[in-house]
Formats: C-alpha cells, structure tokens, sequence
C-alpha cells in the first residue's frame, strides 16, 4: 500500500504525544505487565525514546511443541521441540541522518531443535511434504536474516530494497500463526525445490516495487541462488562464491476495502536460472532409473502463484474481530520440480468472545501434490533394483499427495504473548499410501520481548 508522506514537523507532534501518553500510564510500560508491547517493557522510556529517535530494538521468540499421538509411520509415542530467537534492529535513517524516505534493518536469528515429522509421522526414506513445526530447519545455528537498505523515490511511488535478505519477504508474502509449515509463510519457498530459501536464510538481492495507486502495485526482484548459504557454518556468508545462478520473481499486489473490510491479492510468476536437473528423463531422454545415465539438464525453472486474504465479517462493528478467509496456490514446473501443485484454505475468526477480544481460532486445509514423473521415477527404480517389497530398505517409496489438516485456538496472554494450541492431522504424509494417517498435537508459543 503507497505510504503517505509524513514531514518532520508531524514526527515531532507524533513523538510528543506518545511521550506524553506513556507518561500518563507508565505502569502499561513496565516489564512483563500484559498491557506492554514488549515483555521487557519500555525500560524505563528509554526504548520509546530510542524509536523517537529512529532505533526500533526487535527481539522475539517463537517455541512449537508436536506430538504424535497417533499414526505415522512410527507410533512410538514422543513429543518434539524446535524454537528461534530473533534479535534485530530497524532503522529509520531520515530521523537518525536526516536521509528523506531511508530505512534499514539488521535481523539475526537462531533455531534449535527437533521435529516430529521426520522421525515418527514421515518414512524416513521419504520424509513428509509439509513440516508438523514451522520453525524447524536450515540448521542449529546463528544466521543473519536480513541486512538491507530501503528508499522511496518520487513521492513514494518507487520503492526500492537492495542487500541480503529472502524472497518471501516481499514476494508471496503470507502469515505464520498456523504451526504446520503448510499454512506459514511464502509458500513457493517450501515448494520450489533448493531454489527459494525462506527466513531464516538469507540471499544479495534487490526488490523495485512501484505503486501505481493506494491499492495497486508491483514489484519485480532478483536474488542470488547460492547453495552454499545453507550449508552449516555459512549463515553469515557474503561473498558471491558458489553462486549457481538468479531467481527472478515478479508480483502484482492489489488490497482493496470491500465492504470497508480490508482484503489482500497477490499473483506473482519466478524464473530461476540456475541449472536443474529433470525429476525423470536422463541426457539422452529416456528413463534415467532405468538406463542409469545422468539426469537432462534444463537451464531454468520456473513457476507461479497465487494469494488470497480476505476480511469477510466484522464483530458488532469491530473491525479488529471477524471471520477472515485466505486461500494460496502454487505452480511449478513439471519437468524439474519435485512438488508441481499445491493449494490451501484458511479460515480465521478474530476475538471470537466478547470476554476474549484478542483471541483467535483458525482451520485450515492444504493439498501437496507430487509431480507424477517423481513418482514414475520410483516405480521404475524399484523395478530396475528388482525391489516390490515395501519394507525392503532398497525400496523408493511412491509419493502422491499429501494432506495437511490444522485447528488451533491463539490465547492472546499479553500484548507480547500468545500461546496456541493445535491438532494436526496428516493425509497420506510424504504423500506415501503405505504410511498411516497420522494425528498430531502441538504448541505454538510467540513472544515478543
């Protein structure tokens, strides 16, 4: 949405009048009070007064608990637990240096943990296709996320972002109050095989994104795919070494009121130039597990998508309450992408009771589809290997579809805690029939201090 253009004048006037209600309510500022905004509290004034002055201190925590309480592929009941801290600093340059339109942002993060779904919902052999705990992944180490600059040229119109930070930042953008990684953030990046790497890894790039009015924009971006970035030991790496090539996202985003009610729209397409390799024909384009040659290489691969947020209800007038619905589907290429179609449906309902304002409940329902050459692929391997027996260790599991079922109810504690509990029921996980549908309980903990 275009940003309005603000004067120094109106940051001051804006400055001294939260000064003075701060002033007056103290006592909301302190730590761990449930009306702060921060479970530190305000230290004293001293954090608000840092804000005034253009330095916004971020420091979070998110913690998910999963259990599997039945199915899976091993039902030896256990429970898992995979966290993050974060810890950043956003700029605002023209209040620091006076440079008009300038922000910037430092962003560390550190996750932690184990998951569920790897060792009891999915076949080890096959894994799952969605994660049962978002926050799992990309290694037991300190990254930095985000380290970028940001300005607006004429009038707000041109926006442009340039350092290192994730694709899903920007492109595909989606919320993560769910805890199965199917219904959090960019989906393309969990879909779109080794070449979009969502939070917390980061990538050089550059964003441009133009508003063509209040409610209509679009953006084009190019980030540098470099494999190595994941690799354990290199989550501060600058350097352009092991680069294999650029994705090359570009989005339309239009957020319109209906019926006063806000509404989010996002269709996007990403190329990647990177060579992949095809999921099933070998160099000379026959069956590679079959003939044993190497794979075809392709110069790219490509796909798209599409994202709906919807405010459908407000509460007794409150627009902060209401029934919401949000729908995402991704695309991808069927020649070297080993999900080719994926698609959900959320529904969120804010401050569900009067006693409760601030709580949430949501359901959701996703459908993870594997590319039906992945698939060919397989039965002929395990045909070449001579190999029909499931439990076989030789054999490649057949993967299809996966579905992914959530409910969760968001107890909003504090201003700076919410604690949501869930169930989780797995289709099919890995997308293999021979493994049992799986019913999973987990504990989703955010906290901001």
């Amino acid at each position: 949405m275009k940003k309005k253009h603000v004067n120094a004048r109106l940051i001051c006037q804006v400055s001294a009048a939260a000064a003075l209600v701060l002033a007056g309510n103290a006592m909301a500022a302190d730590a761990f009070s449930s009306d702060s905004k921060w479970m530190t509290g305000d230290w004293g004034g001293e954090r608000t007064k840092l804000i005034e002055q253009g330095i916004d201190i971020k420091a979070d925590y998110v913690g998910e608990v999963g259990g599997n309480l039945h199915g899976g592929y091993n039902d030896d009941k256990t429970a898992r637990y995979a966290d993050q801290f974060g810890l950043g600093v956003a700029l605002d340059l023209q209040k620091l240096w006076g440079w008009d339109n300038t922000q910037a942002k430092i962003q560390l993060t550190n996750r932690n943990g184990y998951n569920i779904s790897n060792d009891r919902v999915g076949d080890p052999r096959a894994g799952t296709l969605s994660s049962s705990q978002e926050v799992y992944g990309r290694g037991h180490m300190v990254r930095l996320t985000q380290l970028w600059i940001q300005h607006q040229f004429f009038d707000n119109k041109l926006d442009v972002k340039a350092g290192y930070f994730g694709e899903g930042e920007d492109f595909n953008t989606f919320p993560c109050d769910f805890q199965n990684l199917a219904f959090c953030g960019s989906q393309v990046g969990n879909w779109a095989t080794n070449i979009w790497y969502n939070w917390p890894v980061s990538q050089a790039a550059i964003r441009v994104k133009y508003n063509i009015n209040d409610e209509l924009y679009a953006q084009i971006g190019a980030y540098n795919q470099n494999p190595s970035q994941l690799e354990h030991g290199n989550g501060f790496k600058l350097s352009g070494s092991g680069t294999a090539g650029t994705v090359l996202p570009v989005e339309l985003v239009w957020s319109p009121k209906v019926n006063s009610l806000p509404g989010e729209y996002r269709v996007g397409y990403y190329k990647s130039t990177a060579d992949a390799s095809d999921v099933r024909e070998d160099v000379n384009g026959l069956d590679a597990a079959t003939t044993r040659d190497a794979y075809k290489t392709h110069s790219s691969k490509h796909g798209y998508w599409f994202v709906a947020q919807q405010q459908l209800t407000s509460h007794n007038g409150d627009a902060s309450r209401g029934l919401n619905i949000a729908a995402n589907a991704t695309f991808h290429d069927k020649d070297t992408n080993f999900i080719d179609n994926y698609q959900s449906v959320m529904f969120v309902y804010k401050g569900p009771f009067d006693a409760r304002p601030k709580d949430d409940v949501g359901i959701g329902a996703a459908r993870i589809h594997v590319n039906d050459d992945v698939k060919k692929n397989a039965e002929l391997l395990n045909a070449s290997n001579g190999v029909s027996d499931y439990d076989n260790p030789v054999f490649s599991p057949i993967r299809e579809t996966e579905y992914n079922y959530e409910i969760n109810y968001g107890f909003h504690v504090t201003n700076w805690l919410t604690v949501r509990p869930n169930l989780q029921y797995i289709t099919h996980p890995g997308g293999v029939d021979a493994v049992d549908n799986a019913l999973v309980a987990g504990l989703k903990i955010q906290s901001v201090f």
